[in-house]
């Protein structure tokens, strides 16, 4: 009872906080629904540029306003595992729109860049600016103003963020999520990873590194881990923006395909024209919002959401803090253990139970906010069963199961991993940053050592190869926030540091760049803001300064007199070097715009 009126509290205390921008958001889409949001406002001319490509029959429906129009906004690209997938979509769409009386057409594309790619590269540097170009491209293509829905093709990283960003800014219009699923089981993530160790360490060549790694990410669909792909699809189900159980079914299956084809008829059926309209700026509020952290909290999901929640909520008017995610977290327990919080992955998790064993167990604790609105209807509850294939070739939904069929990846209620969510803020003289102790063991989670300080992740890695990093100490990597380069995930700290906690060492990162839903083992505070590039404590901390991470109390100190640590300088990085080559030029006005981590890093504001 005690965790279900926190989560009450603290869901309040977000409605309170954000009733006047929530307010002012409310009016805007309520303007917008009832002034200008339909066809008939468009002339004649407009129409026809809208419609010149569709059947005569067509062009008479969508002339008169008599069947409703889906738009598609589609992240497809052949490149990428996860995207690929949605090449067969459109047409999949299009025909079951048909079937259920109305029309389809592709509103636009978006860019979907994948960080496994551009781990370590320059490309990197775009990668959380790429969220708000995606905002901005689905934006573009639903001005057209021609649609009474839309339905959105998106899985990985900052794609679905920033879908969810456009979609909300276009909150009169109800909104479907349409996942792609993951790729089936391949090469253990915990065996690719001791080869990527052994490849750091020279003990594996550049071959057996690349026969792994392709071993792992081997076909269609989203990289097994649970890091922020497979995250943002948990948080499109448990928020409703999915059909109940369409997150984790493999690509090029008859059941994805079953799925893809109800959420379509889903979405014609909850626009303005039917009975059940409902426009996803009102269906997304707090309680839906507080559901997604639950629902991060008890998988273990990755940090970067403590990130895109901020900036997802603030699309819709609502405030929300990363104090409001570490005071959550305290009233979560830890149900699933995948990798990297566990050695499964998240087809062992699917085939546990899965999402809908998860929010079943919420629901009855009281954790989940039941009596919120859905794509699917009212309240959640109907999104704690399993979606199988029926025997016409439809989707049929069982309740989940009563009993996990794995403990060891998937726990009920009473017999949680860990007692909270395992993200929490940490506070102190460095300012403030966020830290994901699932995967951390208790007697790591408290680390004081003296500061290895660099301003790249590099920087690191030359230090490794050079033998010179000896004995416990916590890495600060610097000049890696938005502003500075545009905050690029240091996923290859990982390795590197991993290999020296193996060795015995006791070693702890801190950082004002990211981690990922990859990070691990190793204690990690990271997103510290203020940033270094706008004088930031972090900016003043000396090699061989004594830093205390204790992760248990909350707090990030670096144990120098207060005195002297405010009269020192910041220290000075020549970020010339991140300014130009692979785009990065074309960035420099998100860079000179970006908003602080613990407020979203957007360029567009705050709710």
């Amino acid at each position: 009872m005690t965790a279900r009126r926190d989560i009450e509290a603290i869901t309040e205390r977000i409605r309170q906080r954000s009733k006047p921008g929530r307010e002012r958001y409310l009016g805007r889409i309520a303007e917008a629904s009832n002034r200008t949001a339909n066809r008939a406002v468009l002339s004649c001319g407009n129409l026809a540029h809208g419609f010149a490509v569709c059947s005569p029959s067509e062009k008479l429906a969508l002339g008169a306003d008599k069947v409703p129009n889906l738009g598609i906004i589609t992240s497809y690209n052949d490149m990428l595992s996860a995207h690929q997938p949605f090449e067969s979509f459109p047409a999949l769409i299009k025909d079951a729109a048909r079937e259920a009386g109305g029309i389809a057409q592709v509103a636009g594309g978006v860019p979907a860049m994948c960080d496994g790619v551009t781990q370590g590269q320059p490309g990197m540097e775009l990668s959380l600016f790429s969220r708000d170009v995606i905002a901005m491209a689905a934006a573009i293509g639903l001005s057209h103003n021609m649609f009474d829905a839309a339905v959105y093709l998106g899985v990985c990283d900052k794609i679905v963020p920033g879908l969810v960003i456009a979609a909300l800014t276009f909150g009169h219009l109800p909104a479907v999520f349409i996942p792609a699923g993951p790729m089936t089981s391949g090469l253990p993530n915990d065996e690719k990873a001791k080869v990527r160790q052994l490849y750091a360490e020279g003990k594996a060549g550049r071959a057996e590194l690349l026969e792994a790694e392709s071993k792992s990410y081997h076909g269609p669909g989203t990289c097994t881990f649970y890091g922020t792909a497979n995250s943002n699809q948990m948080l499109m189900e448990i928020m409703g923006l999915h059909t109940p159980g369409a997150s984790f079914v493999n690509p090029g299956t008859p059941l994805r395909e079953a799925l893809t084809r109800e959420a379509t008829k889903r979405a014609l059926a909850i626009t303005a024209l039917g009975n059940a309209y409902t426009p996803v700026g009102r269906m997304i509020d707090e309680r839906s919002i507080v559901n997604g952290v639950v629902g991060l909290h008890a998988t273990g999901g990755s940090t970067n959401h403590t990130i895109h929640l901020i900036a997802m909520a603030a699309a819709a008017g609502i405030a929300i803090t990363w104090q409001d995610i570490s005071d959550l977290s305290e009233a979560v327990p830890l149900l699933a253990r995948v990798y990297p919080n566990g050695l499964a992955d998240v087809n062992h998790f699917h085939a546990a139970g899965g999402l809908g064993f998860l929010i079943r167990e919420l629901l009855d604790e009281g954790i989940l906010h039941e009596d919120v609105q859905t794509v699917w209807g009212e309240g959640l509850r109907p999104y704690a069963v399993e979606a199988k294939l029926g025997a016409d070739g439809g989707v049929v939904r069982e309740a989940s199961p009563r009993t996990s069929g794995d403990e060891k990846v998937l726990a009920p209620f009473n017999k949680a991993f860990q007692a909270t969510g395992g993200l929490k803020v940490l506070s102190g003289n460095l300012g403030h940053a966020v830290i994901k102790t699932s995967a951390v063991k208790p007697e790591r989670r408290v680390i004081e050592a003296p500061a290895r300080v660099f301003d790249s992740q590099q920087g690191l890695n030359d230090a490794f190869k050079a033998g010179t990093l000896t004995g416990d100490f916590i890495a600060v990597i610097r000049f890696q926030g938005p502003k500075a380069n545009g905050m690029p995930e240091l996923h290859k700290l990982t390795t590197v540091l991993g290999i020296l906690q193996d060795r015995g060492q006791r070693v702890a990162l801190v950082t004002d760049g990211r981690m990922s839903g990859a990070s691990g083992k190793v204690p990690a505070a990271i997103h510290v803001t203020p940033e270094a590039v706008e004088e930031g404590p972090i900016a003043r901390i000396h090699e061989g300064d004594i830093i205390r991470l204790d992760a248990d109390a909350g707090t990030l100190e670096v144990l120098v007199p207060a005195g002297d640590f405010a009269l020192r300088r910041t220290a000075d990085a020549d970020l010339i070097g991140n300014e130009f080559g692979f785009g990065r030029e074309l960035f420099a006005g998100f860079r000179q715009l970006v908003g602080r981590a613990d407020h979203g890093a957007s360029a567009f504001g705050t709710a």
